[in-house]
């Protein structure tokens, strides 16, 4: 009879960081310091602890939440000269500055949303004359 070690499952902490949607040098060293488990990343999710809701409010924030929060891809905020990570109150500040670069990286973000919305339309209509025919 062979016995089964069950394995954790574990990722690294900049993966988990990833996950949680924040930005890993503004941690706790504990967190930053060792591996995260499966079980704790989903506990961190389900009942965040004060420091990852705080941090979640008011940053400093990775790239992809700057992006997602000014409605710009990150390719944009690198073309704004925007590549440091941003707290809360500095978004706020670019929200109300609204400066040409994020006024034209917005439009380029809404004319490319918009035509993933025509291409998957298209590609939805062309899927319901498929299965009529």
């Amino acid at each position: 009879m062979t016995s089964h070690k069950t394995t954790v499952q574990t990722m690294k902490p900049a993966t988990a960081a990833k996950k949680l949607g924040v930005y890993l040098e503004a941690t706790p060293a504990e967190f930053q310091e060792g591996a995260v488990s499966r079980t704790e990343l989903n506990a961190l999710q389900s009942d965040p602890p004060e420091w990852l809701t705080a941090l979640r409010r008011t940053g400093p924030h990775p790239r992809p939440v700057v992006a997602a929060k000014l409605g710009v891809s990150i390719a944009g905020l690198a073309r704004g000269g925007v590549t440091d990570p941003l707290t809360t109150e500095q978004i706020d500040a670019l929200k109300a500055e609204n400066p040409e670069w994020l006024v034209r990286e917005r439009a380029t973000q809404a004319e490319v949303r918009k035509e993933a919305a025509r291409v998957k339309e298209k590609h939805a209509a062309a899927r319901t004359a498929h299965e009529e025919a």
